[in-house]
C-alpha cells in the first residue's frame, strides 16, 4: 500500500500537470506556441502518467471497488469522505479538457504533414500555406494535451481522495 504521503506527491505532480496542459492549451488557443511540441507532451506525460497509474491501484487496493452502484449517481463514483465541491471542481476542470479535445477535432482539417518537395499538405494531397500548416499542429498538440490534462485532472483527485481518507484499509 501507498503511504499517504507518496500519494500526496502524487496529486501535486498531477495538479502540475493539470497546470501545464491547461496553460498551454490556453496558449495555443491565443496562437503562441511556448515550448517545442515534442517537450509539452513529454513534460505532460511525466507529471501525468506516474500520479493517474497511482491514484488508479491505491482506489482499486484501497477500497475494493468493482464497479460504481448506481451508475448515474456522484456519490457512488465519489468517495464519502471527499467533500462535493472538490468532486465538482474536478468534474469541471475535466470537462474542460474534454471540450478542448472536441473542439480541436472540429478544427482538424486533415493530417498535417511536408510533401519530398517541401509543400505542406493536409491529408498528403490539399497543399495549404505554412500558417495553416502551424496551425493544424497546434489543434493536433491540443489533443494530446487535453487527454492528458484530463487524465491529470483524474489522477490528482484519485490521489488526494485515497490520501486523505482516514478509515484503516
Amino acid at each position: 500500500m501507498m503511504s499517504r504521503r507518496a500519494l500526496l506527491c502524487y496529486s501535486v505532480l498531477c495538479g502540475a500537470g493539470v497546470l501545464w496542459s491547461g496553460g498551454l492549451i490556453l496558449a495555443l488557443a491565443l496562437g503562441h506556441r511556448p515550448v517545442d511540441k515534442v517537450v509539452v507532451v513529454g513534460v505532460a506525460a511525466l507529471l501525468t502518467v506516474p500520479g493517474f497509474a497511482a491514484g488508479i491501484l491505491s482506489n482499486r487496493r484501497g477500497y475494493r471497488t468493482q464497479q460504481p452502484r448506481r451508475l448515474w449517481a456522484l456519490s457512488s463514483w465519489v468517495p464519502p469522505h471527499v467533500p462535493m465541491w472538490a468532486a465538482l471542481t474536478t468534474g469541471v476542470v475535466f470537462f474542460g479538457f474534454w471540450l478542448a479535445i472536441v473542439l480541436a477535432f472540429f478544427a482538424l482539417e486533415g493530417n498535417p504533414g511536408i510533401n519530398a518537395d517541401g509543400a505542406y499538405v493536409l491529408d498528403r494531397t490539399t497543399v495549404v500555406d505554412e500558417a495553416t500548416y502551424e496551425r493544424q499542429l497546434d489543434h493536433t498538440q491540443q489533443i494530446s494535451l487535453g487527454v492528458l490534462g484530463a487524465f491529470a485532472t483524474g489522477g490528482a483527485f484519485l490521489c488526494a481522495a485515497r490520501a486523505t481518507d482516514h478509515e484503516p484499509g
